[in-house]
C-alpha cells in the first residue's frame, strides 16, 4: 500500500497535468494501472529479431542490455540527426533508409530505433518490396549461374545485421505514431516530447554469443526449424512383405520468411502452392480405384525451406539412415517429383497461366513422363481456360525450390516445378509482409489444383491413353480453397476457422508461417507442444484425406495410440477421444544437417563432404529473449528539468534569505520595545 501511495505521489504532476488536459478521464484513474496506461501507450508491432549463423549475425537487437528511448521524428525530417531518435519510415522510402544506414555512419549512429509504416495502403503505389536477394539462397544452387535474377526486386536488406530494434507498425498503430512525430515537431520549442521505448534487448547480445556455434555452446539460442508433414495415398502397409510400389512425389513448401520475424505471411510464395497441393490430395481422395493405381502416390510438405531447405535436406537424411519419420519410404523407389510452388498469380485477362521449369542438363525419361502429364491434364481442362508451357530454355535451370535439395543430393533426378512465372517472379512483394492475401487470386489457385491432382493421378495409373472422360470425374473443391486461404493466409477467421478446428485446438488466431525453432529432442512422434499449429493441422488434415477407415471401428474412439501399427488417431486434440483411421502419415523434423541434439543440448557436427549443401550450410539459429516490447509517452527535455531544480534551489535559498531577513527585523523590533 505504501508503494503505491509513494508511486501515486511520485506521479502527481503527471495526474495534475491530465487533469487539466482531458478533464473526462479524471474519474477513470481509479487505480495505479489505471494511471500507467493513461501514461503509457502500447504499440501493436512486429519485430525485426536477431537470427545467427556460423559466420555471424544477421536481424535486428538493442545494442546493448537496456531498453533504448528516443524522440519520435519522420524520416522525411531526419536529414541532420543531433541526438539519438525513433524515426518514422513510409514503407516507400524503406530500402533507401537502410542503404543510408549502411553508407552514412555519421547518420546511423544516431539512429535509435525505426519504425516502419504498415504500407497497406500503398501497396499499389509500389512497384515492389522484396527484402530477400535477387537469388534468393544462390549458395544451394545445383547450378553455376547464381548472378541470374529470379528476384529482380529483391534488396537482400534481412540478411544483414542492425544494432538498433525495428518494428513493422499495424495499420493502427501507424497513424499514432505519424501523430507523435507531428506533434514533436510542431512543438519543438516545448518541454514535452513523445518518445518510443524499445524492449528488444536479445540474449546473445547480453552475452556477446555473436555466432550459431557459440550461442548454441552458451545455450542462448536454439536452432531454426520445425516439423514436416508426409502422407500416402493409398495408405503404404509397412508390415507387408510385398514389393513396393514406384513412388511419385508431390512436394509444397509450407513456411515463408520475412524482415518481421511474425508477419511472414507468404500468400503467393509458398502458401498458395501448398493450398493447392491440398486441395488436390482432397479431391484424388474421392477417386475410386486407388489401390488398384501402378505407383504411390506420396505427398510431402516441407518446413524450413526459406532457411537453407531445412526440410527437404533433413528428410533426405532420413531416408539414408531409413530413420522412422520415412517408416514405408524408400529413396531408390522415387520415380518422379513434381513440385508445386508459387500459384497464385497465374490468372490474367480470363486465362489461368503457368510454367513448368525442369533442369536444363538434360531432360529425363520420367521428367518428359511429367510434362505429358501436364499436357494431357490441361487438354481435359481446355474449356476452363488453363495454359501451362514450358519455361524459356534461357533460364539456368529451375527457380529456387525445394527440387534443388534433391538435384544436389543427386543430379540425375527427376522433376518439374510448376509455377507461376517463366523467366523471374511475378511476386513482386517475395518473402515481404505484403505478399498476403491480397496478393493472391483464388481463381489461380482452383485452376493450378486442377491440373495438379490430374497430372498425379495420369503419373500413378501410369497409362497414356487415359480418356478425359476418366479425368473429368476428377474435381477439386473451389470451395475448400476459399476455406484454406481464410484460415492460413488472414487473422479472420484465421486459424480459429472451422476447418482447422475440426482437427486441432490451435494456440493462436492470427497464422504466421516463420518457420520456428526446434524445442526439445527431434522425433518422428514429438510432444504436440513442440509442433506448430500449421504441422498439427497438415498432419490430422492429410491423414484424414489419405485415409482408409480402420478395421477396428470407424467411428471407435482414441485416447491417444490406437492398437494396430498402421493406424493413427486423428482429431483428438478437439475432444480429447479422436478417431483411429489407417493412414501413412509422419512428421519429419527439419533442422539442419551439421546439427545432433544430444545430452539435451545441441551439438555442431563438423563438415561432411558426403553432404554437399551441409559444406555451405549457414546453420540458423534465433537469440533467446526475454520480452519483446514497444510503447510510446510523454517525457520532459532534460533542460526544463534543470531549469526547475535551478529554480527550486533558487526559491529555497531566497525563501532561507527572508527567514533570516524577517528574524532580524523581528529581533531588532522586539529590543526597541
Amino acid at each position: 500500500m505504501a508503494s503505491k501511495l509513494f508511486f501515486i505521489l511520485l506521479c502527481f504532476p503527471a495526474l495534475f497535468h491530465t487533469s487539466l488536459s482531458a478533464p473526462k478521464d479524471v474519474n477513470l484513474l481509479e487505480s495505479v494501472p489505471d494511471l500507467q496506461k493513461s501514461m503509457y501507450k502500447v504499440v501493436d508491432g512486429f519485430p525485426c529479431v536477431r537470427l545467427l549463423k556460423l559466420s555471424g549475425e544477421i536481424g535486428c537487437s538493442n545494442p546493448g542490455r537496456e531498453k533504448v528511448v528516443a524522440p519520435i521524428i519522420r524520416y522525411q525530417n531526419a536529414d541532420k540527426l543531433a541526438q539519438l531518435s525513433a524515426i518514422v519510415v513510409p514503407l516507400q522510402e524503406f530500402d533507401s533508409f537502410f542503404q543510408r544506414v549502411s553508407n552514412d555512419l555519421d547518420f546511423a549512429k544516431y539512429v535509435g530505433g525505426v519504425l516502419v509504416e504498415s504500407g497497406t495502403d500503398v501497396r499499389n503505389e509500389l512497384e515492389g518490396v522484396s527484402m530477400d536477394e535477387k537469388f534468393p539462397q544462390a549458395i544451394f544452387s545445383p547450378y553455376q549461374n547464381i548472378s541470374y535474377q529470379w528476384n529482380p526486386m529483391g534488396s537482400g536488406i534481412m540478411w544483414n545485421k542492425y544494432d538498433f530494434p525495428v518494428f513493422l507498425l499495424s495499420d493502427n498503430s501507424t497513424s499514432t505514431l505519424k501523430e507523435a512525430a507531428i506533434k514533436n515537431e510542431g512543438n519543438k520549442k516545448a518541454y514535452t516530447a513523445d518518445v518510443a521505448e524499445f524492449d528488444l534487448v536479445m540474449q546473445t547480445t547480453k552475452t556477446a554469443t555473436r555466432d550459431s556455434e557459440s550461442c548454441l555452446k552458451e545455450e542462448t539460442c536454439l536452432p531454426l526449424g520445425g516439423y514436416s508433414v508426409w502422407s500416402a495415398l493409398p495408405p503404404i502397409n509397412t508390415s507387408s512383405s510385398e514389393s513396393s510400389k514406384h513412388i511419385i512425389l508431390a512436394v509444397a513448401s509450407m513456411d515463408s520468411a520475412s524482415f518481421f520475424r511474425d508477419k511472414s505471411v507468404g500468400a503467393d510464395s509458398p502458401i498458395s502452392g501448398l493450398i493447392s497441393l491440398l486441395v488436390a490430395v482432397d479431391a484424388l481422395s474421392h477417386v475410386e480405384g486407388l489401390d488398384d493405381l501402378s505407383k504411390q502416390l506420396v505427398f510431402v510438405i516441407f518446413t524450413g525451406e526459406a532457411w537453407g531447405y531445412l526440410g527437404s535436406r533433413r528428410f533426405l537424411l532420413e531416408l539414408d539412415q531409413h530413420s522412422d519419420a520415412v517408416n514405408g519410404l524408400n529413396s531408390s523407389l522415387i520415380d518422379t517429383i513434381l513440385e508445386v510452388g508459387s500459384v497464385g498469380k497465374g490468372f490474367s485477362q480470363g486465362t489461368k497461366h503457368f510454367f513448368a521449369h525442369t533442369t536444363q542438363v538434360s531432360v529425363s525419361a520420367a521428367t518428359n513422363e511429367t510434362l505429358n502429364a501436364l499436357q494431357l491434364a490441361q487438354n481435359s481442362l481446355r474449356s476452363s481456360s488453363i495454359d501451362i508451357s514450358m519455361a524459356n530454355a534461357s533460364n539456368p535451370g529451375i527457380p529456387p525450390s525445394s527440387l534443388m535439395a534433391f538435384l544436389r543430393k543427386n543430379s540425375q533426378t527427376s522433376g518439374v516445378v510448376f509455377e507461376d512465372f517463366d523467366s523471374a517472379f511475378t511476386n513482386q512483394f517475395f518473402h515481404s509482409h505484403l505478399d498476403d492475401l491480397a496478393n493472391i487470386n483464388s481463381t489461380s489457385i482452383v485452376a493450378a489444383a486442377s491440373l495438379v491432382a490430374r497430372t498425379l493421378y495420369i503419373l500413378a495409373s501410369n497409362k497414356k491413353d487415359l480418356s478425359t472422360t476418366a479425368l473429368n470425374t476428377i474435381n477439386v473443391n473451389a470451395s475448400l480453397v476459399e476455406e484454406l486461404m481464410g484460415c492460413l493466409l488472414s487473422c479472420e477467421p484465421g486459424l480459429s476457422c472451422g476447418l482447422v478446428k475440426h482437427y486441432i485446438s490451435p494456440t493462436t488466431t492470427c497464422p504466421s508461417h516463420y518457420v520456428g525453432v526446434l524445442e526439445g529432442e527431434p522425433s518422428s512422434t514429438p510432444y504436440p507442444g513442440y509442433i506448430s499449429d500449421i504441422s498439427r493441422f497438415l498432419w490430422n488434415f492429410l491423414a484424414e484425406k489419405s485415409s482408409t477407415p480402420s478395421s477396428e471401428n470407424a467411428s471407435s474412439a482414441c485416447s491417444k495410440n490406437c492398437s494396430d501399427a498402421n493406424h493413427l488417431c486423428i482429431r483428438s486434440e478437439t475432444d480429447g477421444k479422436g478417431v483411429c483411421v489407417v493412414s501413412t502419415t509422419r512428421y519429419v523434423p527439419a533442422y539442419s544437417t551439421r546439427l545432433k541434439f544430444e545430452s539435451d543440448s545441441w551439438k555442431l557436427l563438423p563438415p561432411n563432404s558426403s553432404d554437399p549443401m551441409g559444406l555451405v550450410d549457414p546453420v540458423w539459429t534465433e537469440s533467446n529473449w526475454a520480452t519483446i516490447g514497444l510503447q510510446i509517452y510523454t517525457v520532459q527535455h532534460g533542460f526544463y528539468d534543470t531549469m526547475v531544480l535551478v529554480a527550486g534551489l533558487g526559491l529555497t535559498i531566497l525563501a532561507y534569505l527572508a527567514i533570516i531577513l524577517i528574524k532580524s527585523v523581528i529581533n531588532k523590533a522586539l529590543k526597541q520595545d
